[in-house]
């Protein structure tokens, strides 16, 4: 196999959970190929730089194997190579994504009494 549209291609790297959801990623803008914004039909070849958007962060992998079948996640991950900058620059800003929300103050819910204080300030 030397081409594969690359829809298939992240789901089977199993990138996204169907199809349907990898095709509306692209149409989207949130996959790129070599920093253009392709077409679901696309095809894909070896040696392809991709630029994925999950969530927070961006993902930039190298096509490495090609394949159609979405299979195990061993077999999928064996399909690409993550760089090395982009898991550098992913594990940051988890880190300071954690840190901010550590550093947020945390709400509990009132208990009886303390309810009953609000109900009684808020009717007057």
């Amino acid at each position: 196999m030397d081409k594969v549209r690359i829809d298939k291609w992240l789901w089977a790297a199993r990138f996204f959970k169907t199809r349907a959801l990898a095709k509306n990623a692209i149409e989207n803008g949130k996959v790129h190929i070599d920093g253009q914004k392709p077409k679901p039909s696309r095809m894909l070849e070896i040696e392809v730089i991709l630029t994925i958007r999950q969530g927070y962060d961006d993902k930039i992998v190298e096509v490495v194997a090609l394949s159609d079948q979405r299979r195990g996640a061993p077999q999928a991950q064996s399909l690409y190579q993550e760089t090395e900058d982009s898991i550098a620059v992913r594990e940051k800003s988890a880190a300071e994504r954690k840190a901010l929300n550590s550093s947020l103050p945390q709400h509990e819910k009132p208990n009886k009494k303390q309810r009953r204080q609000i109900h009684r300030f808020i009717r007057g």
